[in-house]
């Protein structure tokens, strides 16, 4: 089993900075794709940034410019670093990993707890 535990969300102003992070704890082969999530209140998830295992990157095309994800495979985290946050940023930010298990070599999808990010004067 994998757990993921998420941190450094919170309430900026507008033009402000955040950094998340999340640590991957747990037992599995390889974790190829890392990345954040959110959703704001009565829309669906969307995806934000993504990371695969070499350092290739997506971001959504609302954050292109003033997020950057980032990774540290020897530790198992992953972060994301937002400037010039707007209000519509505001929304609670998931952690979402895709990796191997260590015994069945299956591949899986585990998800943070989420953390709020609310950007507001």
């Amino acid at each position: 089993q994998v757990q993921l535990v998420e941190s450094g969300g919170g309430l900026v102003q507008p033009g402000e900075s955040l950094k998340l992070s999340c640590a991957a704890s747990g037992s599995f082969f390889s974790m190829y794709r890392m990345g954040w999530y959110r959703q704001a209140p009565e829309k669906q998830r969307e995806l934000v940034a993504v990371i695969g295992s070499g350092g290739g990157t997506n971001y959504a095309a609302s954050v292109k410019g003033r997020f950057t994800i980032s990774r540290d495979n020897a530790k198992n985290t992953v972060s994301l670093q937002m400037n010039s946050l707007k209000p519509e940023d505001t929304a609670v930010y998931y952690c979402n990993v895709n990796l191997l298990s260590s015994t069945t070599m299956l591949p899986s999808t585990y998800w943070g707890q989420g953390t709020q990010v609310t950007v507001s004067t």
